[in-house]
């Protein structure tokens, strides 16, 4: 479950990380008894990104501009939620911009630190210069250093900044976390740090040993959902090469970021990256979870007669991890029997029925047939890196297909890079 912002930065108040003064609205009418000094920055407090190019973001210098700004946020829709909080936060002039990471990668068991030297909302930026050390044995100031070498920086940088990312580990471990994120973290002309913007995903398995985490999870659970078609929930990095047949799917930035920069580093061209919300809780029943948003991505990617390679790249629990596996392979299995007249919404309710008609004939023991005909689109070639679970039986359904399960990364961004030059040549 990913927590909001403010409450990612009361976690990272507790734990000794650099925070700006800043204040929970609840109201518009609250600025009136707003305790830190003008000008000062308004965010939207949802669990999405985007918040800034949605509008969600705010500079206010009085509090007859803040509470029209705020009733203004209250009501804008980003990515189909609703804040039911706002933060007031101080202004702060940063010189430089970092983006800081730990997350917890599934297939290696292990935890990975993330750095970039460019932080902020430029995400190519982010991603060109994003470095990555696995904490492979017991955790010790070395992995923090070796990481903040490996993003270039210097001088008084080292060792503040790798303070920074200890304690980020400190509080990963402590609260059983599957990610913690500062982006960007910034440094003044002083040479003064602060933790301009936090992410923080809380693992639902480990709720019940953190109280404190349940309560703050309970609270960013009431937000008011936007009914949409779930490509309208998607993320997409824009800035991917127009003409390149690569098409990625991945849950989360940061897993985004990493997945990219390997493919880029390995010469490959991805068409386009999609990035669904979610690591630990998928809900079929609501129409914006991440179920349903991977149900429009991949719709969105095999209608794409440029994508002749997806690769799926989605770290999550075991349970959620075997549905997504079903998810794919129901709609690969709809997809043969599609015909070219189908709209988006009927593709998304012939998906939708799928899912219930999978599991029913899961339970029931037997397995879909699989029928294609000469008349049917040919999909791209899949490449799919979902690990923690069991998916044997899934694997099965889609023996015939085109379709890789690769659980390291590294394999399947090779691979991916592989099957995209061949069908360049074939083509």
């Amino acid at each position: 479950m990913d927590l909001l912002e403010y409450q990612a930065k009361a976690l990272f108040r507790e734990i000794g990380i650099p925070v700006l003064p800043s204040q929970r609205i609840d109201h518009p009418r609250d600025l009136k008894r707003l305790e830190i000094p003008y000008p000062v920055v308004l965010k939207s407090q949802v669990p999405t990104g985007g918040r800034g190019r949605a509008g969600g973001i705010r500079f206010v210098e009085n509090t007859i501009d803040a509470i029209a700004a705020a009733r203004a946020i209250f009501n804008l829709s980003i990515l189909g939620q609703y804040p039911q909080v706002l933060l007031a936060e101080s202004r702060y002039n940063a010189e430089q911009e970092f983006f800081l990471a730990v997350i917890l990668d599934y297939t290696l068991g292990r935890p990975v630190l993330l750095g970039s030297s460019r932080g902020g909302v430029n995400v190519q930026a982010v991603i060109e210069h994003l470095q990555r050390v696995v904490v492979d044995q017991e955790f010790s100031p070395f992995y923090a250093r070796r990481l903040v070498l490996k993003m270039g920086l210097q001088g008084n940088l080292i060792e503040s900044v790798s303070g920074i990312v200890q304690k980020m580990y400190q509080l990963f471990v402590e609260k059983d976390l599957d990610l913690v994120e500062i982006n960007p973290l910034g440094i003044s002309s002083t040479g003064e740090m602060m933790a301009l913007d936090g992410k923080i995903i809380a693992n639902d398995n480990a709720l019940g040993r953190h109280s404190e985490l349940a309560t703050l999870v309970s609270t960013s659970s009431d937000s008011k959902i936007e009914q949409q078609l779930p490509t309208k929930s998607l993320t997409e990095l824009n800035w991917t090469d127009g003409d390149g047949n690569i098409g990625i799917l991945c849950n989360g930035t940061c897993l985004a970021a990493a997945t990219l920069d390997l493919i880029y580093r390995a010469k490959g061209k991805p068409a386009t990256c999609l990035i669904v919300n979610g690591y630990a809780s998928w809900d079929l029943q609501s129409t914006s979870s991440p179920v349903q948003q991977l149900q429009g991505a991949l719709q969105q990617l095999t209608s794409n007669d440029g994508i002749k390679v997806v690769l799926v790249n989605i770290l999550s629990s075991p349970a959620a991890s075997e549905e997504v596996a079903e998810v794919i392979a129901n709609y690969l299995l709809s997809h043969l029997g599609e015909t070219s007249v189908l709209n988006e919404a009927d593709r998304t309710e012939k998906a939708i029925a799928m899912t219930s008609r999978f599991r029913q004939e899961r339970s029931d023991g037997s397995r879909l047939s699989l029928q294609r005909t000469a008349s049917q689109p040919q999909l791209p070639q899949f490449i799919i890196r979902v690990v923690g679970g069991n998916f044997n039986t899934v694997k099965e359904d889609l023996v015939n297909m085109p379709v890789h399960w690769i659980d390291n990364l590294d394999e399947a961004v090779a691979k991916a890079i592989s099957l995209a030059t061949a069908a360049i040549k074939k083509a």
